[in-house]
């Protein structure tokens, strides 16, 4: 099969973006990453950031629409994420105070379902990307189950991330599994070994990284997306080493 492209959620760099947006971009180009996942635009219109991007040669992996877009002027939010050239629209997280019931994941569900047909009308795809909280149980079911199971897998599919995958008590390779050919963005994030379970560069912790790279590929794993949460040193030191890292593995 082709080479998975390997693209970097910006969140990781959000201090380098807020001094300079542009700048931070050429570093991650520099760097050799194929594409950028998006947290924020840098105040620059769809327009600015489209030819920003194709003059690095960096592709829109995916747009990461709040939840409060998603249920509001989502048109807006369509025509900035089709401008960039991006093809996945992805609800980034969910409020504490909507996510205390099963009940609370099938209300998910329905704004979900109807977010994701508007995309689906504009050739976009919906996305939902999970932190641990997803895996509390309700009536033995994890909640990310439950939302799963809720949502038409045609309107919203997964970006399945790996180290709350893991935060949350499961496997993630079986979990990869369990939802083949739903799962076209994997956040590839690393677990350390130490007590508080920090994140790591991949490749650093101790994540199964072979295990996880047969359940994507076999699942039809679109996009990888490196991203690291809190970095010990340096992000932009720490963004370049999960690249090598996954070179070296054969992945870039």
């Amino acid at each position: 099969m082709a080479q998975i492209p390997i693209g970097l959620q910006m969140y990781t760099l959000r201090n380098e973006t807020a001094r300079d947006f542009a700048g931070t971009l050429r570093e991650v180009a520099k760097i050799g990453y194929a594409g950028v996942e998006l947290a924020g635009t840098g105040g620059l219109s769809a327009a600015e950031l489209r030819r920003l991007l194709d003059d690095l040669n960096l592709r829109a992996a995916g747009n990461h629409t709040g939840l409060d877009a998603l249920e509001g002027d989502l048109n807006t939010a369509l025509d900035y994420t089709q401008e960039i050239g991006s093809e996945f629209v992805v609800c980034p997280y969910l409020p504490e105070e909507r996510r205390r019931s099963a009940d609370d994941y099938r209300a998910l569900a329905e704004i979900l379902n109807r977010a994701g047909a508007a995309c689906k009308l504009r050739g976009l795809q919906l996305c939902y990307h999970n932190h641990a909280f997803e895996f509390q149980r309700f009536d033995s079911q994890y909640a990310l189950d439950i939302l799963f199971s809720a949502t038409d897998p045609d309107l919203v599919k997964g970006e399945l991330d790996t180290y709350w995958i893991q935060k949350g008590g499961a496997d993630p390779a079986a979990y990869i599994r369990q939802y083949a050919g739903r799962c076209p963005l994997i956040h590839l994030k690393d677990m350390a070994a130490d007590e508080p379970q920090s994140f790591a560069e991949v490749g650093e912790g101790t994540l199964d990284w072979q295990a996880i790279f047969a359940a994507a590929e076999s699942g039809g794993a679109q996009w990888y997306i490196v991203e690291q949460d809190v970095c010990p040193g340096p992000p932009l030191e720490s963004i370049a080493l999960s690249l090598r890292n996954l070179r070296k593995m054969g992945k870039a």
